[in-house]
């Protein structure tokens, strides 16, 4: 299994007060520990709004937990090139916008995304509901590679999302107790009607501020709406999109 989405809050590096919210620590030993027998073989470890733009914890996550895994980070908005590309080295292979946190200026996101994918092939990942996808088409149709966390959130833009999805877009089936979707089953079955490549599973782990943090039962959702493509879904299409998909497995 290849998890795409995973938070580690590790307590030797700073947080910082979201919303009035500070996360308990996640260390990669507690994830470990929380997935053991899954057959965990490589992931994404995901900066959380709370983390501002700190690289030291992303770096110090990605050493420890080995070549198979990646980061998908943060940026100020004057990060340099070089910057970027040591962060590349590092593993980084994506950045994140978080909209449902904060305010983002549209033409800064769009220019830095840009940047990021020139440099190192970066895709940029949205967390953002899916009622705010129509008003970022000017964005998508600017970025050759993007990714939308959670399924969307809700199901009050599911078509758009699909027609995205239609387009090359990536959607990552994590953190469903984040969302207001009542038949996540239904959700990712469309999804994956429109294309198989495009589910990437994902534990969401710690799960900070869910209504509920993943279950083992998430798993069971997955393969009853996915059928044969249940691999894929569970590592394979997130391997190819990280660009982990090498003989050895190193990203």
């Amino acid at each position: 299994m290849f998890d795409a989405h995973v938070h580690i809050i590790d307590p030797r590096f700073p947080v910082v007060e979201n919303h009035g919210y500070l996360p308990e620590p996640f260390t990669v030993a507690d994830y470990r520990a929380r997935t053991a027998g899954f057959g965990v073989d490589g992931g994404a470890v995901v900066t959380a709004s709370y983390q501002g733009t700190d690289q030291n914890y992303l770096k110090a996550a990605l050493e420890e937990l080995g070549p198979s895994w990646v980061g998908v980070t943060q940026m100020e908005l004057d990060t340099t090139d070089e910057s970027i590309l040591e962060l590349d080295r590092a593993g980084v292979r994506a950045v994140r916008f978080n909209l449902r946190r904060s305010a983002t200026d549209v033409k800064l996101l769009t220019k830095q995304a840009l940047r990021a994918y020139e440099l190192a092939g970066w895709h940029a990942e949205f967390y953002v509901d899916a009622t705010l996808l129509l008003s970022l088409e000017p964005v998508f149709a600017k970025l050759p590679a993007v990714c939308i966390d959670h399924l969307g959130m809700s199901t009050r833009g599911l078509p758009y999302l699909l027609d995205l999805v239609d387009r090359g877009v990536r959607v990552k089936a994590t953190g469903f107790g984040r969302t207001t979707i009542e038949n996540v089953g239904d959700v990712l079955r469309k999804i994956h009607a429109v294309n198989p490549e495009a589910l990437m599973f994902g534990t969401d782990l710690p799960g900070s501020r869910s209504r509920r943090v993943f279950q083992d039962s998430d798993i069971d959702i997955v393969a009853d709406a996915v059928g044969d493509d249940f691999d894929k879904v569970m590592g394979g299409n997130a391997r190819a999109w990280y660009r982990c998909d090498t003989p050895d497995g190193r990203c």
